[in-house]
């Protein structure tokens, strides 16, 4: 498990929104071409008050006082097998009651609208991820999706092409499909 620093970190006014752009620079800081990687969300006061010794390993008894009213500490998980599909594995995952939230950091090719019109309709599984990775006007990007027990979601967007902090998409609904994904690992 690790903390993620906050420098370099825009200013976002929702706790979730800043969590989530957090994770976006930890993840950009790692550079391009990583696997996924999943984060537990949780209440960073609580966790100062009710694991000290934890908060202590995280570098979070230094900051007190500095943090934001419901911030949340993302603590990265044990690596996401690289042979399992990312939904698949996420329907494997039941967080406990002291986790707030969970997020995911992915990398994906995607098109944009105007050449998702060509796309073969005979086309799917290996066949149309090869034919996305061919097309000339394919983009990467890093998706960071972040949702809480209650429901609240975000997500932050960053194309390999606009690589920099300033030029990071947010908003809830931008990913909904790994959203919901990572708000069953909530339901019992």
């Amino acid at each position: 498990m690790s903390n993620l620093p906050h420098e370099g970190t825009p200013l976002a006014a929702r706790p979730l929104t800043r969590a989530v752009l957090e994770i976006d620079e930890y993840a950009a800081g790692l550079g391009w071409d990583q696997p996924a990687r999943l984060f537990a969300l949780v209440n960073t006061e609580k966790l100062r008050t009710e694991e000290p010794g934890l908060a202590g390993q995280l570098g979070l008894d230094q900051q007190a006082g500095d943090d934001r009213a419901g911030s949340f500490t993302p603590i990265e998980q044990d690596e996401i097998p690289a042979d399992a599909p990312l939904d698949e594995f996420l329907g494997t995952i039941a967080w406990p009651g002291t986790v707030d939230g969970c997020a995911v950091t992915v990398e994906r090719l995607m098109l944009p609208p105007s050449a998702e019109a060509s796309v073969p309709e005979d086309l799917d599984g290996e066949a149309l991820t090869r034919w996305v990775a061919e097309h000339p006007e394919r983009q990467e990007v890093r998706m960071t999706v972040a949702v809480l027990r209650d429901g609240e979601r975000e997500s932050a967007l960053r194309l390999r092409e606009k690589d920099a902090a300033t030029e990071v998409l947010t908003g809830a609904d931008l990913v909904p499909g790994l959203a919901h994904a990572l708000a069953a690992t909530f339901e019992e």
